[in-house]
């Protein structure tokens, strides 16, 4: 088998040592992009006066028939091969002869690998980001269903203040759009030609890499050919983006699980996204979700891997490099599915109304409502604080909630304070009444809520 270093060895490379080396079994998906690069690189090299027209031709038409043959199902791609890259053009050779070795004139492995990885993962983020978008879709229809379901809302897991499901789901509508926005950022630094770095030191032809760039899209090309050939700071960075939207992804699942037991039964998935039991054939057990939040840590070790393999290496390529790619390539793979799935499990999740608003009676959510209540009727709020306070401790005492206390009870328990106390207290207390008023920029209100949500629909349209 024709190896694109073996002139300089005098013995075969041990089969042990090959199958180690090599890394066709996975970087065999970048088949496309590699053929893609390859074909503008000899288009170029006609163009400089490197190669013969004729050349030039024979080796393009030789790569479209191989991609069309692997595309087809006609060329099986042989693991015996060290990589994509070798074998590609060991099939070239086979199918147009020698001319067939003058491809990778001006060109190293190094740049071919760092341009191929990176035509790759733009148009992985892309389709990344097209499946965001509909993510980010579905939270706002939903948001724009919910607006009149309250929830309470949690802080140290207890609950805290009422707010809508519209509101709660907003907020990782916000999340994901700010993942969204980080992969655009990612892409420009995804988006530099490498090629014409060669090993490291560039190349003594006269290559155009402005034109190749242009010709594959990318917006400049890289001003350091070191720097080109062992730059990975894009892949880390897509992996650190990668890691932050499963986080959240992570955190919306662990609020469903919650929501889906018992104990709080707010919601209910539905049966085309939960599994059951082998031995208890009651439970509806919520495994997406589980398995999201799962991911989320395999995720992370793939940040942290590539992090690891890049910190000690010098300049230019190693062999390490080699290691950038399947930890990506499962974070793409991950990330897709989920994003296809979760979307669907939350259109069809069936909303428990009545258990969430009743959730929102108990456990004094209105508390800094009566306080703010009591601090608009002019008492300064630390001691409208220290009254609501010992309002809940009573409360709990008579297994009570702060509307169910009439005026005269407040009377009876703070008389040096009963002329803070009215008529509109009750109104003021009531779940509806201490979402509503909150409709300053951002808040949990209905109209502020519905004025948000059209506002990202055309955020949304623009893109």
């Amino acid at each position: 088998m024709m190896k694109l270093w073996g002139g300089r060895f005098n013995k075969e490379t041990d089969s042990l040592v090959h199958q180690f080396n090599s890394s066709i079994s996975f970087d065999q998906r970048l088949y496309h992009y590699d053929i893609l690069g390859s074909m503008v690189h000899a288009e170029m090299l006609v163009k400089q006066g490197i190669l013969e027209s004729d050349e030039g031709d024979k080796i393009i038409k030789g790569l479209k028939e191989i991609e069309e043959e692997i595309s087809d199902g006609k060329l099986k791609i042989d693991n015996t091969y060290e990589d994509i890259h070798s074998f590609v053009e060991a099939k070239l050779i086979e199918k147009i002869g020698p001319v067939g070795g003058k491809l990778h004139t001006g060109r190293s492995r190094n740049d071919q690998i760092a341009l191929d990885i990176r035509l790759y993962l733009r148009d992985e983020i892309k389709a990344i980001q097209e499946l965001q978008k509909c993510f980010l879709e579905t939270l706002l229809e939903l948001a724009e269903k919910y607006t009149d379901i309250y929830i309470p809302g949690y802080t140290h897991l207890q609950r805290a203040q009422a707010v809508t499901l519209a509101h709660h789901l907003m907020a990782y509508y916000f999340m994901l759009k700010r993942d969204y926005q980080r992969f655009d950022d990612n892409l420009e630094r995804v988006n530099v030609s490498p090629l014409g770095s060669g090993a490291l030191a560039a190349t003594t032809y006269p290559l155009d890499r402005e034109y190749v760039a242009e010709k594959l899209g990318f917006d400049s090309v890289t001003q350091n050919s070191l720097d080109g050939v062992s730059d990975r700071d894009f892949i880390i960075e897509f992996l650190a983006i990668a890691s932050t939207l499963i986080m959240h992804l992570s955190r919306l699942s662990e609020e469903i699980i919650l929501w889906s037991s018992a104990e709080f039964d707010f919601i209910e998935l539905d049966d085309a996204y939960s599994t059951g039991s082998s031995i208890m054939p009651q439970k509806k057990n919520p495994d997406i979700a589980e398995l999201v939040r799962g991911k989320c840590g395999r995720i992370y070790g793939h940040l942290i891997q590539i992090l690891t393999t890049l910190k000690g290496l010098p300049l230019a390529y190693n062999k390490d490099m080699q290691e950038d790619k399947e930890g990506l390539f499962d974070t793409i793979d991950t990330l897709k599915i989920i994003l296809k799935i979760y979307p669907e499990m939350l259109k069809t999740m069936k909303i428990k109304k009545d258990n969430m608003y009743k959730a929102c009676q108990k456990g004094f959510l209105n508390a800094t409502d009566l306080a703010d209540y009591l601090a608009q009727k002019g008492l300064p709020f630390r001691n409208a604080h220290e009254i609501v306070g010992k309002a809940v401790r009573y409360c709990i005492d008579k297994n009570l909630e702060l509307e169910d206390l009439s005026i005269e009870n407040y009377h009876d328990l703070f008389p040096e304070f009963k002329e803070f106390f009215s008529d509109d207290l009750k109104e003021f207390l009531s779940i509806k009444y201490t979402v509503d008023k909150r409709n300053i920029t951002g808040g949990p209100a209905a109209e502020e809520s519905l004025r948000v949500i059209y506002t990202e629909k055309n955020w949304l349209k623009e893109l």
